[in-house]
């Protein structure tokens, strides 16, 4: 049976190890023993903002996916909050299982509680089967988003 819960520290590794499992992660993500001590500067900061959420989901214990949970709050749409959902992985044994299905269902219930207006999430545009799986669950492409790299 699949559980989630909130990462904590020894979930690192298993983490970056989904981050950096496929093309655009591999290129961008360090995956090493010790750990990078960046990753675990981020994983402190977001445990201690409490409008952010890392989760992972368990299968008997061993991580099989992750996902990133921002609530954001803001003005636009009489003071809605926003859930942002980021860093979407399953690791690769567990692909086409279900387990993003439900992953994502979660999330979204968390969001609900969290009394977010709207949840909404970005990918690249090379992943084209995640576009076809967001679109499965109802999310549509309404916006276009830029990014501008300050490394």
């Amino acid at each position: 049976m699949i559980t989630f819960e909130q990462a904590q520290e020894h979930h690192l590794p298993d983490i970056v190890a989904m981050l950096a499992n496929d093309p655009l992660g591999g290129a961008r993500e360090v995956v090493s023993e010790p750990l990078n001590p960046a990753y675990v500067a981020a994983f402190d900061a977001i445990v201690a903002d409490k409008n952010q959420l890392l989760v992972v989901a368990l299968l008997d214990q061993t991580v099989v996916g992750t996902v990133q949970l921002s609530f954001i709050p803001g003005l636009a749409l009489t003071g809605a909050w926003r859930g942002q959902i980021e860093a979407v992985r399953i690791r690769q044994d567990h692909r086409g299982s279900g387990l993003g299905r439900v992953m994502l269902g979660w999330a979204i219930a968390r969001c609900r509680e969290r009394g977010c207006s709207m949840v909404q999430l970005t990918t690249d545009k090379s992943r084209k089967e995640a576009h076809q799986f967001y679109e499965r669950l109802g999310f549509q492409a309404t916006h276009e988003g830029y990014k501008l790299s300050l490394r």
